[in-house]
């Protein structure tokens, strides 16, 4: 084992580029969810985003409009969904997993053409001077722009939902949409706009992920990371500088898992994404309870978490090795089921009032 080989500058840069396809997922799911609405279709939307913009990047040689057409095809699958559930009044959870595998199919017809071919080259966009400073410049300064759009977007959905009207309104219809359809506010269109905003924004972390951080097509290549986003917002608790900080979590242990891995680390590593969330699941369960000063309060159960799930990550070890691939491929999966339960044991807590509630003019 050879952990010299890590370079903890790279290392942190590449958190940051790992993170932006989570980060942009979740943070269109968090304005969904704010409206009252459940959307269990963001892989879907992800995935058929990776494979519309893959195509279309690679027919035009202008990854820009990849992204562009991606966030289209993201926002047009969304409305599939909105129509679907704010229309029909169908059921929100039953329409987005059949979202999800009707994109998954979508997107595996569309890229078999595609297979085997290099995306266009996205460059990357060095803020002059500041990319020159020593350890920041390359950690913070050197990416690509869909980087940068992604903080900017945390900055603007933060300061939309806490600062406008507009945000006081969305507010308001995931809180009590009777309240808000007596008030006067259109509480479906509404709920259609955020479910588009969070379809682009699902669309442009799949595209991300074809065009940037594997710069090719492979069906299926979102790998769960819709699944992960939406069990993000919850562990964030529905605010957007927890998402932030929740996808960077999350991205971070996922980069530093791949490096020791390459450097022969024999640690269960593949479970560390799963211990992050519980981290960030029990920190946004402290916010809620009273006694100890909230600072202290986080370090305990900081490192209550890191106490049991250490012991307990080793314990597992053998069982690990022998089923690496599928404990990978159905992880994603469990901690969808969990946050499912959570919604439905501490749906009070945090959780916009309305959520997955189906609106009713005469309600």
């Amino acid at each position: 084992m050879d952990l010299g080989q890590i370079n903890p500058i790279l290392l942190i840069a590449s958190l940051m580029v790992a993170s932006t396809p989570i980060l942009l997922a979740a943070l269109g799911e968090l304005v969904v969810e704010k409206a009252g609405v459940l959307n269990l279709g963001v892989e879907g939307m992800m995935i058929t985003g990776a494979v519309v913009g893959f195509a279309i990047g690679v027919n035009t040689g202008a990854p820009l409009m990849g992204f562009g057409a991606a966030a289209l095809a993201g926002a047009a699958l969304s409305l599939l969904f909105g129509f679907i559930t704010q229309i029909l009044k169908s059921n929100q959870v039953a329409t987005g997993l059949a979202l999800t595998l009707f994109g998954i199919g979508l997107s595996a017809l569309i890229g078999k053409p595609y297979v085997g071919i290099k995306a266009p080259s996205f460059p990357r966009l060095d803020i002059p001077l500041l990319s020159d400073i020593p350890v920041l410049g390359p950690i913070l300064f050197r990416h690509d722009l869909m980087v940068y759009v992604s903080l900017a977007l945390v900055v603007a959905v933060w300061l939309i939902l806490a600062r406008t009207r507009a945000g006081l309104i969305l507010r308001a219809v995931g809180e009590n949409h009777a309240a808000a359809h007596a008030l006067g506010y259109k509480v479906v269109r509404v709920r259609l706009a955020a479910i588009a905003f969070g379809g682009a924004l699902a669309g442009l972390g799949g595209a991300y992920v074809s065009l940037v951080r594997v710069p090719q097509w492979t069906e299926g290549m979102t790998a769960g990371a819709g699944w992960i986003a939406l069990a993000i917002v919850v562990f964030a608790s529905w605010r957007p500088w927890r998402v932030l900080l929740g996808a960077y979590l999350f991205g971070g242990v996922t980069v530093l898992q791949l490096n020791l891995q390459a450097a022969a680390a024999q640690f269960p590593l593949a479970s560390l994404p799963i211990i992050a969330l519980l981290v960030l699941f029990w920190d946004s369960m402290s916010q809620q309870r009273r006694g100890l000063p909230l600072s202290t309060r986080r370090k305990v159960v900081y490192l209550a978490v890191v106490l049991v799930c250490l012991p307990a990550t080793f314990l597992w070890w053998n069982v690990w090795t022998t089923f690496k691939v599928e404990f990978l491929s159905m992880s994603p999966y469990l901690v969808t089921i969990l946050v499912l339960v959570l919604i439905s044991v501490r749906g009070t807590h945090g959780a916009p009032a309305s959520l997955g509630r189906v609106f009713h003019a005469s309600t």
